[in-house]
């Protein structure tokens, strides 16, 4: 699709580290992370050869540190700043590289930035729009953190958004299908890359599947209850 770009979320060493900082903070490992950097690669690589442009995102601490974070987040980090592992400035930067099996490629663009979505003080937009992208395939980590703030700061921009689910995930099953599903119902087409990604696709599923991200089941306990619908 010659109007399509692929955005590629963060996906960096910090979630491959086996450095005990993520389990320090609170945070379980990713889930199924392996399997999802491998349809990450063959993501990039197909689009890539098709002539996609594919822009990444790298997640950095604001030059503001701590003065720019959110208020509970600083918070959070402060009451665990004693659990923290010692972490050399080498490996702190070698943590927010990002992983070399999916790795940039000569003509990929990488953006830094600091917030959750990806548009947030960054020039994404205006790159988009200097490359007539009007459709948008995301992939990368956490689905229901920057994976999702992303496409809805895409969705408000008025891009046509699809989520690669299978190359995306966060912090356990659970928050990873909510987060889906919470992108479904605002129309987001969500689907396997390989479905998303020919020239063609017809990204229709958000209007022809009924109850699109819903458990189908609460309707009939809902007409069950007699609760308006």
């Amino acid at each position: 699709m010659a109007d399509l770009a692929v955005l590629m979320i963060d996906v960096q060493n910090g979630y491959v580290a086996d450095d005990g900082v993520r389990d320090s903070l609170g945070w379980p490992p990713i889930w199924r992370l392996s399997e999802v950097v491998g349809e990450c690669a063959d993501l990039l690589a197909a689009a890539r050869s098709d002539g996609i442009p594919v822009v990444y995102s790298r997640q950095v601490t604001s030059p503001a540190g701590v003065l720019a974070a959110n208020p509970r987040a600083a918070r959070h980090q402060r009451s665990r700043a004693s659990r923290l592992p010692g972490v050399s400035a080498v490996q702190r930067e070698w943590r927010s590289q990002i992983i070399d099996a999916v790795a940039p490629a000569s003509g990929d663009l990488v953006l830094e930035k600091t917030r959750h979505s990806f548009f947030a003080y960054t020039e994404l937009d205006p790159i988009l729009r200097s490359l007539g992208v009007q459709r948008l395939l995301v992939a990368g980590l956490q689905t229901n953190v920057c994976v999702e703030a992303t496409v809805r700061a895409a969705l408000e921009r008025n891009y046509e958004v699809a989520v690669a689910e299978d190359a995306v995930s966060t912090d356990g099953p659970d928050l990873h299908h909510g987060a889906l599903n919470s992108m479904r119902v605002l129309y987001v087409e969500v689907a396997p890359w390989r479905e998303l990604i020919p020239e063609g696709a017809q990204w229709d599923r958000a209007f022809t599947t009924p109850n699109y991200g819903r458990n189908p089941a609460y309707w009939d306990e809902a007409t069950v209850a007699g609760i308006p619908q």
